[in-house]
Parts: C-alpha cells; structure tokens; sequence
C-alpha cells in the first residue's frame, strides 16, 4: 500500500512535537504551509484573493543555520514530481538565502531537518 503525502507529512509533524526537548525550534518555527488540496471554486477563488500561491513549499522551518535564513521542504511520495510552480518557488527562495529541496518521504524529511537544525548543511555562498 503505497502512503499518501498527507500520512508522511504527518509523520513528520508527529516526530516533530515528539522532539520538541530536544530541537525547541520545532514548537513554533516549524509548520505546514496549506496551499494545495482539492477545494470548492468558490473557496479556491478567496483563498487567491487572500494570497494563496501556487507551488510554495509543503512546510518550512524558519530558523537560521549554516549560514541558510531558513528551510522549505516540498515532501513528495513514490514517483510524484515537482510542479513547475513548486520547481520556480524553490529555484525563487533559494536566491533569498534559505535551504529548499524536494524530499521524497517522511524518513528523508525527518533526516534532512535534523541535518540542518544541527548545522550539518553548509551555505558556503554564505560564508565567502
């Protein structure tokens, strides 16, 4: 049975509050960005109205490390693939200063954000 992108990112938010003591961060900094879903077009419509985008990330963590402002994840599962608009926000956000990736499944999500909140992904643009 092949999981959905919504089960491993609730994974991700699982380990995340079970980790709390130990990366504090993750309380508060650490969220999910609900811009995707199937809605009713009227909803969809005010959602835009109100600055919904197309293809910003699945979930960021907004604490700086290595020399990054940030990170954004874009969690997929099995042979998903990156939109364009998702492949442009990270290609967009990168140029900011923050870390951005597409990340197939909660394992590598997880693995990724322990990476960076201990300071094991080096900007070295940054550190010139």
């Amino acid at each position: 049975m092949t999981r959905t992108e919504s089960a491993e990112q609730q994974t991700i938010f699982e380990w995340s509050r079970l980790n709390y003591a130990k990366y504090p961060e993750l309380e508060y900094l650490f969220f999910a960005v609900p811009n995707g879903g199937s809605r009713h077009k009227l909803e969809a419509y005010s959602l835009k109205r109100q600055g919904v985008k197309s293809g910003i990330s699945d979930m960021t963590l907004q604490v700086a490390r290595g020399g990054y402002h940030g990170l954004w994840i874009e969690l997929k599962v099995g042979k998903n693939r990156a939109s364009e608009n998702q492949e442009k926000f990270i290609n967009e956000i990168k140029k900011q200063g923050y870390y951005a990736e597409v990340i197939w499944g909660a394992e590598n999500a997880i693995d990724l954000i322990k990476k960076y909140l201990d300071g094991k992904l080096k900007n070295i643009v940054a550190q010139v």
